[in-house]
């Protein structure tokens, strides 16, 4: 391995994408490359390239800190990121805030307790309300715990651990 691949590794959090798939009533989960844990293009990018005419959306957990779930749409992705002040430390993050528009300096986040930021209704059309995303996020659970709470309530929560046990999480 090269130094400046050695380099590129170093930097890349530690985590998981998945993309999410519902065709036909069944649910698919599948990895997202880890280019998805450091770039917002790359993550709408890769599950763009899905085409599938279900429900398609990716959750990223990035060091068990935080997650983004993005849900690419004709008139550009629905974002929900569950800690805006993960935006001092993650480019991702800044990424995030940055698209949502969302008026906040990550240099003035620093002391802040950590909020969530974006469409908290991402994901209340195919099974995942708001309510009960509020609730997920306010229990104190790391982001693959939270994630994996998610999958339960949509109804994907086995694929969501096969997918997690072949990850070795």
């Amino acid at each position: 391995m090269g130094a400046q691949r050695q380099s590129q590794a170093a930097d890349l959090p530690e985590g998981f994408g998945v993309a999410v798939v519902r065709e036909d009533g069944k649910w698919r989960c599948s990895s997202l490359r880890s280019a998805a844990l450091t770039s917002l293009v790359a993550a709408e990018t890769e599950l763009r390239e899905l085409r599938s005419a279900g429900a398609v959306f990716g959750l990223l957990d990035v060091d068990d800190e935080f997650f983004v779930i993005v849900r690419p749409a004709p008139a550009g992705a629905r974002l929900f990121l569950s800690d805006a002040t993960a935006a001092v430390d993650y480019d991702i993050a800044r990424q995030v805030l940055e698209k949502l528009d969302a008026d906040l300096d990550p240099e003035d986040l620093e002391d802040e307790e950590p909020f969530e930021e974006g469409d908290l209704g991402v994901l209340s059309d195919i099974g995942l309300s708001e309510g009960v995303l509020s609730i997920i996020l306010s229990d104190d659970d790391y982001a693959d715990e939270q994630l994996s709470r998610i999958a339960q309530e949509m109804g994907f929560g086995d694929e969501m651990t096969a997918f997690l046990d072949k990850l070795d999480r």
